[in-house]
């Protein structure tokens, strides 16, 4: 058997009401499908998981995301843990198992339930503590509720708790957005991530842009908001690992990182996706024809377009330099058999002059100001 790190992603496609910023695979009004779909995603977790499970050996991180998975009732949830823990080895915190909750779903039994079955990690999705903003963008708690979820969490015995917030959302004003990062702060979570809000493809959001029907604050308000949180969270004691995630020392999303870091991963479910020996993977995303092909016994699964030796590099950079570790040449040139400056040494220098990025001479890693200004970095490592 080779021994591998490897990760494992479980997606749960359902959700009480659809968010109106969120273009993610999940739908809302399809929980007469939670049922059949558990129990398929259970066949599928027994037979292609025990198969890699055979051939590299247990994987380091399992992360169960969506949609919101917390909306599965507790004995379809428990059924989903059972069905995980009969294939993976999950005992003691070897294993980092995340479960992403939505504040509003969650009570003091259903969080013992999962860390009792081996959960260890919750990536709870607060965005905002204001009723209001909650509201304006589509979320069904209160941040009462997420005050509570966080207390729960802690009270059932999880000391790994993660809290999602974003900024520059609509009639969202700076007061608000300190208000609610404090909050955040006085719950003392292992771990933050920040998002700032993104228009995208048909969302409910992108529809009224279109319309000029929603209050956004302007560039140099939401540009204060990110300052302000990339300046708070490090004077707390949560270090900055990757462009958008901050922790306490000893507690970056290992399985965050295994993207970034190029490792492999299975994705098991509707609209997963696979990275396995250099290939990507795009599982059937409509859920009763990801029911069918399971029954059945076929693939849900079909080969991404494979990725050209040019994209391929591309994709290694990008991620590689989301994370404050930045692109090691060692792994590039391991990777790809060739020199990392023999390919990007006038894209490095460019950035250097710009104050981008710093080139230690083993990595090459954005500074606070690339950071700031990602999107512009990345294009300098196009290749055309």
């Amino acid at each position: 058997m080779e021994q591998k790190q490897w990760g494992v992603y479980v997606h749960i496609p359902f959700c009480r009401q659809k968010c109106f910023y969120c273009d993610f695979p999940s739908f809302a009004g399809r929980e007469r499908y939670m049922k059949e779909y558990i129990r398929a995603l259970c066949q599928e977790i027994e037979v292609r998981g025990s198969s890699y499970v055979r051939r590299w050996g247990n994987p380091a991180t399992i992360y169960i995301g969506g949609g919101t998975p917390s909306a599965l009732p507790a004995a379809l949830m428990e059924q989903l843990l059972l069905a995980i823990g009969n294939v993976f080895c999950i005992a003691g915190e070897e294993v980092e198992f995340t479960v992403e909750c939505n504040p509003g779903t969650v009570d003091a039994a259903y969080l013992a339930m999962m860390h009792a079955h081996g959960v260890n990690r919750l990536s709870f999705g607060v965005q905002s503590f204001d009723d209001e903003l909650l509201r304006r963008i589509g979320r069904i708690h209160t941040g009462e509720q997420a005050v509570q979820a966080a207390v729960m969490a802690r009270a059932v015995g999880f000391s790994n708790i993660s809290i999602d917030l974003m900024y520059g959302l609509p009639g969202q004003s700076m007061a608000e957005l300190k208000a609610g990062v404090e909050q955040a702060l006085s719950l003392q979570p292992a771990h933050i991530s920040i998002y700032g809000l993104q228009l995208e493809e048909g969302t409910a959001f992108a529809r009224l842009q279109e319309m000029g029907k929603l209050d956004l604050p302007t560039d140099e308000d939401t540009e204060a908001m990110y300052d302000y949180m990339t300046e708070v969270l490090p004077a707390n004691g949560y270090e900055r690992y990757e462009i958008s995630n901050f922790a306490r020392p000893g507690f970056a999303s290992r399985h965050n990182l295994s993207y970034w870091q190029d490792l492999p991963y299975l994705g098991l479910g509707a609209a997963a996706h696979s990275y396995l020996e250099g290939q990507r993977w795009e599982a059937e995303t409509e859920i009763p024809a990801y029911i069918d092909l399971i029954k059945s016994g076929q693939s849900p699964f079909k080969l991404e377009e494979p990725a050209t030796r040019a994209i391929a590099m591309e994709e290694f950079a990008f991620l590689a330099l989301r994370t404050t570790a930045g692109i090691s040449r060692q792994r590039f040139e391991q990777k790809f058999g060739c020199s990392f400056d023999s390919v990007y040494q006038q894209a490095v220098q460019r950035l250097c002059d710009k104050g981008f990025l710093v080139d230690d001479g083993d990595a090459v890693y954005l500074t606070k100001l690339g950071m700031k200004y990602g999107n512009w970095a990345f294009e300098e490592f196009l290749l055309f």
